[in-house]
């Protein structure tokens, strides 16, 4: 249990991301904890912007470049570079919210790791684009991570040097929140959900963005799963349960009153598209050995 006067450590990664980095810090400041009571570390991942250059553009945070690449290694990073026995994680296009840390370090008093919500933003949420509809219904549904599926993502995540130096650092290749979350589980330590933990993060735009994003998540997972010592016919199993998947989901999508008639058939397509792809996905990941494929 964290004191109630406990310093906290914000990490940061980043990688060309300067606009929205800004943002982040900027509304990090505006923090309702006393300003002494944090630090901020932006773990840079290789920004093609000069170190000294990204210093000046954010003198409020502290800049510690991390030459391995991925989210995972830039947060092991800022880790092992940071003062203070609290750490909260979130990344350089979220804005957190006024009361995030201090809603966050509240709720690490009940629990060893905290995740909190994470809400997704749209420019025009009237005039959304069908891959921001389909953000708006699906992403960061983090209250059900935490509460279903016992684990919250790096975007919004609380935790104590003990519990982080314990269970080992983020691993790359693999679904690094889940991943990490669930090896503090096993090991005994209790997540919970924090409402008021707060912080904003938007939604991705195009297909390409939504795209490339599945990909890598698709990929995480079927390596994850490997791991985890997944059977044959688990493995034949997956894609096709991703293939029909929609079917259970497009009702969240029929039912929201956040979009209007026009967005939800956008969503609905992103779905159907996105599902489908992504079973095969799997089944190259999971049932074809890279030397095979075409």
């Amino acid at each position: 249990m964290p004191a109630a006067d406990a310093k906290i450590s914000v990490i940061i990664p980043h990688l060309d991301d300067l606009d929205r980095l800004k943002s982040c810090v900027a509304a990090l400041e505006q923090q309702s904890l006393p300003r002494e009571r944090f630090e901020i570390i932006v773990a840079d991942n290789g920004s093609k912007m000069d170190l000294g250059k990204l210093q000046s553009e954010v003198p409020m945070a502290r800049i510690v470049r991390v030459a391995e690449p991925g989210a995972g290694p830039a947060r092991n990073g800022g880790v092992a570079v940071s003062r203070h026995r609290i750490l909260a994680f979130t990344d350089s296009d979220c804005v957190p919210d006024r009361c995030w840390l201090e809603a966050g370090l509240c709720a690490l008093e009940q629990a060893d790791l905290v995740g909190g919500t994470v809400t997704v933003s749209v420019p025009d949420p009237s005039h959304p684009t069908a891959a921001e509809a389909f953000e708006v219904v699906f992403a960061f549904d983090n209250r059900r991570y935490v509460e279903e599926k016992a684990f919250s993502v790096t975007a919004n995540l609380f935790t104590t040097r003990g519990v982080f130096d314990a269970v080992g650092g983020f691993r790359t290749r693999v679904s690094e929140d889940l991943d990490w979350c669930w090896r503090a589980r096993a090991m005994g330590y209790r997540i919970a959900y924090a409402e008021h933990a707060r912080v904003s993060h938007p939604a991705r735009r195009s297909w390409a963005e939504l795209r490339r994003k599945w990909r890598r998540l698709t990929s995480e997972a079927a390596a994850f799963e490997q791991e985890a010592g997944s059977t044959p016919i688990q493995r034949i199993l997956r894609p096709i349960t991703v293939a029909f998947s929609p079917l259970v989901h497009a009702p969240r999508i029929i039912a929201t009153d956040r979009l209007s008639v026009a967005a939800k058939l956008g969503a609905l397509t992103v779905l159907f598209r996105l599902r489908l792809l992504r079973a095969w996905w799997l089944t190259l990941d999971m049932l074809i050995p890279e030397e095979r494929r075409a």
